[in-house]
């Protein structure tokens, strides 16, 4: 049997290699009214600016102009337009390639991984790269570590399945490798060498690198450049210079202290602002948002956050750096294998999901993990504690949860286009921003393209 000869529908929808049986809860944990109460409450209003959003900030009218050789057009034309990608980022982080180790759930996770996202997080923190000092683990044939597959392998691996990646991340004060931490100038020293030997190796080949990472973490692992007062700005022109062609992002653990909110003057706001007004090059702003809460009291501890007027003021607030916005880091937990529970766990996706893809700022969304039980630190088994909360939109035995439908629903069919048409020798449309196959048929001669639809450039040619 092949790689590709088990990777069918079936084996995405129904294989099942491990019983989730001992571990699946015997009835709901959540309460869906009490989770949803805001949302429901204002659902016409949010409904009305969602569909609104959407329509003005990810759809625009297109333009297909069909010609003969020497440039005449032709009276009438049958085009066919089929949307393949999306210019918006969906994604996940892609921590477990190759990391599961069995074959057959290695194939399934990696065929629902392409079907469900065109952008990848790659996992580059520096203490599991560079465990000893002058010896990264880049190639294929790095030493194992749990959830750290070598970045060559992701690198690779994205480039061959045209997958936007994404790295995560440049510096991350908690995960520096012990034999960095010094003086401020010995790790400069370091760090400097660091980003260059990245750029070096990946800055052609990875479009977005993420700066910095949780810079408002308590101090019981501070490096000494972690409490230098030019260390934001130090670290963004560091990046700038070694990677002036790619897209830097700052990236942060901001939602769970938006229960006291404080707009503009907000830590996390105050310091993305610091950085641009002395100079720094910062290009997308991430917002992480893990609902890590116990089941018993999810609802309440939720409620300043599970608000879409609140949701949609703070997206409002960041907008006003007037940098994209993404969401970096995504958990919304089902808390048990039962169906009431993932339900839920897709509804609050769908919300969420929703708010964000019309929000004229949002330029990306990545889940987090994608399978129940490989979080950090469960190392692949269902008995941890953390696997109380089921966060993955697989499930343990590479079954899909109606949130991973939900995600391929909402990408693949409600927010996509698709049409087959006559035509005179302008085919008009509205459609998503993205890339097509065009396919058009004149005096029995075809012709088939990929366009790429997106803001700026609505318009295209073809010539048959």
């Amino acid at each position: 049997m092949t790689r590709r000869e088990f990777i069918t529908d079936a084996a995405i929808a129904g294989a099942a290699s491990v019983s989730l049986g001992a571990f699946a809860a015997d009835g709901a944990k959540l309460d869906r009214d009490a989770t949803m109460a805001l949302f429901d409450a204002h659902r016409d209003e949010t409904e009305a600016r969602v569909s609104a959003g959407i329509e003005q900030n990810r759809k625009g009218d297109f333009s297909l102009r069909i010609v003969a050789a020497d440039g005449r057009p032709f009276d009438r034309a049958h085009v066919r337009i089929k949307q393949l990608k999306h210019d918006f980022k969906y994604g996940a982080n892609l921590f477990l390639l190759g990391e599961i180790g069995d074959e057959r759930r290695e194939a399934i996770y990696e065929e629902a991984y392409r079907r469900a996202f065109n952008c990848a997080t790659l996992a580059f923190y520096w203490n599991d790269l560079e465990p000893e000092q002058g010896k990264p683990r880049y190639g294929i044939d790095a030493p194992k570590l749990y959830r750290r597959p070598p970045t060559d392998l992701c690198v690779d691996w994205c480039v061959r399945h045209g997958i936007y990646s994404k790295v995560h991340c440049l510096y991350y004060p908690k995960y520096q490798p012990d034999w960095v931490k010094s003086s401020v100038a010995r790790e400069k020293e370091l760090l400097e060498k660091r980003f260059r030997e990245l750029s070096e190796r990946y800055a052609s080949r990875v479009p977005m690198w993420e700066v910095t990472n949780e810079c408002f973490l308590n101090g019981a692992w501070e490096p000494a450049l972690y409490l230098d007062p030019d260390m934001i700005e130090w670290v963004y022109k560091l990046a700038a210079r070694y990677f002036p062609n790619n897209k830097l992002i700052s990236n942060d653990d901001f939602w769970h202290r938006a229960r006291n909110f404080l707009g503009t003057r907000s830590d996390y706001y105050l310091m993305v602002e610091n950085a641009l007004l002395k100079g720094c090059r910062v290009d997308g702003v991430g917002l992480q948002l893990h609902l890590f809460k116990p089941a018993k009291t999810f609802a309440a501890d939720t409620r300043y956050i599970l608000d879409p007027r609140r949701m949609f003021g703070i997206l409002d607030t960041f907008a006003r750096l007037n940098r994209p916005l993404q969401m970096t880091e995504l958990t919304i937990p089902a808390y048990s294998a039962n169906a009431r529970d993932e339900a839920l766990q897709a509804e609050l996706l769908r919300t969420l999901y929703s708010i964000w893809f019309s929000h004229p700022a949002m330029e990306a969304i990545i889940y987090w993990n994608v399978v129940d039980g490989y979080a950090a630190g469960e190392r692949g088994d269902m008995t941890s504690r953390q696997n109380a909360y089921y966060g993955g939109l697989l499930r343990y035995d590479m079954t899909p949860k109606p949130a991973y439908e939900m995600i391929n629903e909402l990408f693949g069919r409600t927010w996509h286009t698709e049409f087959e048409r006559d035509s005179g020798s302008t085919c008009a449309f509205r459609g998503f921003y993205g890339t097509y196959r065009v396919g058009v048929t004149v005096n029995g001669r075809d012709v088939v393209r990929e366009i790429r639809f997106s803001r700026g450039a609505e318009s295209a040619e073809i010539m048959v």
